[in-house]
């Protein structure tokens, strides 16, 4: 018995001996009740038609807390509790940023249009004015009509680490200075839809409502603006991207000075370099951004950058992937000088670029996905090719250089992802004007080592990796 008296004795002195710092948890309650007179709550409103015996128009069906609502203000269906016509509200917050009235959300929090209405903490009321918003970064700001109001402090994003606690203040479901907390776990995440904002990705719980609020760090600086949420359920059982405070805070300096916002235009497509096209281009490991066109009258042609080229540095900052490349051009003053690092061939070099601004009438999207490829490499490129007309080639904009995939018989072409259709521009960097160049080509490859490929595909240019059989 004594035995396993000292045993509990000795558990029980090594539990004591822990470090505190390393078993407790960040004290956020100083955080919330200093900061959270700062953060408001921001809604949108404009008139429309209601469906007789709808749902309640702020709650959607299958939202949390649906049946809460039911017991409070009725079940669904009951029709009287529904006016013919209701202010449809969108409803996300925000943080006043100068104590003149000025706040900061995201542009799709006011993008419905109508009457913009800020609550404040203290429960003072007011219609806001829209200053300006952009799309692209989704930043907005706001002024309202009061002085000597309470404001948060801007921090830095970039000092971010992964893994650090941050603490998120907003309005889910129209709950004022609701406050969740969680950890940064990635950085500079690039979304299909947003080449131009390096998100930051948080566990922390980002619910519809969230969105303009602020992202703290543990000293209490915003160190971002809660964007967007991923998430198969709707809720926040899923991943949240908050804007770098930094990226929005140019953006509204822009806003407040010119009333637009000007970004940094390269003029080149881009797509990831795969680890098969790594290999073609003699890399000890993917990194950088393939140039898979350059746009005419663009800073890219007149500096000489080429089709094919690996950009590794922009700037003096690394590339480590394509979908780091647009928000550091982006953020590249207008009329800038820059050196570009780029692999071209077997060697580097360093080519200059003026950076112009980006033209209106280009889409935001600048990256080309990348091709699924299967792993069987087998005998011969597997596949016809035809010549091009005269005609065609003028179409697709091309000088003397072209032939089609007419069909994909077998490997390596067919697990390099090659499809009928495709128009194969360059083999290995080289131009290939005709069928015979093209088998020329295939004949001077290197056995059993990947051969970069540039198609035109519907009109889009794409590098591909297409591995040579063995012999």
């Amino acid at each position: 018995m004594n035995m396993y008296r000292w045993f509990f004795l000795a558990t029980m002195l090594i539990a004591l001996s822990v470090p505190v710092s390393a078993r407790d948890l960040p004290d956020f309650v100083p955080l919330a009740e200093q900061y959270s007179p700062a953060v408001v709550n921001i809604s949108s409103s404009r008139e429309r038609a209601a469906a007789e015996g709808g749902p309640d128009p702020e709650i959607p069906e299958g939202m949390p807390f649906e049946d809460l609502f039911e017991r409070f203000f009725g079940e669904r269906g009951e029709g009287p509790r529904i006016p013919d016509r209701f202010d449809r509200r969108s409803m996300g917050s925000g943080f006043i940023y100068s104590d003149d009235g000025y706040i900061l959300t995201n542009h799709h929090v006011i993008a419905n249009g109508g009457e913009i209405v800020v609550r404040l903490s203290d429960r003072r009321i007011f219609t806001a004015e829209v200053i300006g918003s952009d799309p692209e970064s989704d930043v907005a700001v706001l002024k309202i009509d009061a002085q000597e109001l309470p404001t948060l402090q801007l921090g830095s994003s970039e000092s971010l680490k992964v893994g650090e606690w941050v603490l998120a203040i907003g309005s889910p479901f129209g709950f004022d200075h609701s406050v969740t907390a969680g950890i940064v776990s990635a950085k500079g995440r690039s979304l299909p839809s947003d080449n131009y904002v390096p998100f930051i990705q948080t566990d922390v719980a980002i619910n519809p409502g969230n969105s303009g609020g602020p992202l703290f760090n543990l000293d209490g600086e915003v160190v971002g603006i809660n964007s967007q949420i991923y998430s198969r359920t709707g809720g926040f059982m899923g991943l949240s991207f908050a804007i770098p405070i930094e990226m929005a805070m140019e953006v509204a300096e822009q806003i407040l000075e010119t009333g637009t916002v000007t970004r940094g235009w390269l003029g080149v497509l881009i797509q990831e370099v795969t680890r098969d096209l790594a290999d073609s281009f003699g890399m000890e490991r993917p990194t950088g951004a393939l140039v898979a066109q350059v746009q005419p009258d663009s800073p890219a042609q007149e500096a000489g950058l080429r089709t094919g080229d690996v950009i590794l540095r922009f700037n003096g900052i690394d590339v480590p992937r394509s979908s780091a490349l647009p928000p550091i051009v982006g953020r590249t003053p207008v009329g800038s000088e820059v050196e570009v690092d780029v692999l071209r061939g077997d060697r580097e070099i360093v080519v200059e670029v003026t950076i112009d601004a980006l033209p209106e009438e280009i889409a935001t999207g600048s990256r080309v996905p990348a091709i699924p490829s299967e792993a069987q490499s087998q005998s011969m490129l597997g596949m016809e090719i035809e010549p091009l007309t005269t005609e065609e080639r003028e179409i697709l904009g091309l000088a003397d250089e072209g032939v089609r995939v007419a069909e994909v018989t077998g490997n390596p072409a067919r697990a390099a992802g090659i499809r009928s259709g495709d128009v194969i521009v360059q083999f290995g960097g080289d131009p290939v004007p005709s069928p015979q160049a093209l088998r020329e080509r295939a004949e001077a490859a290197s056995p059993g080592r990947s051969v970069p490929v540039l198609l035109h595909r519907e009109g889009t240019p794409v590098f591909i990796a297409l591995r040579m059989p063995q012999e």
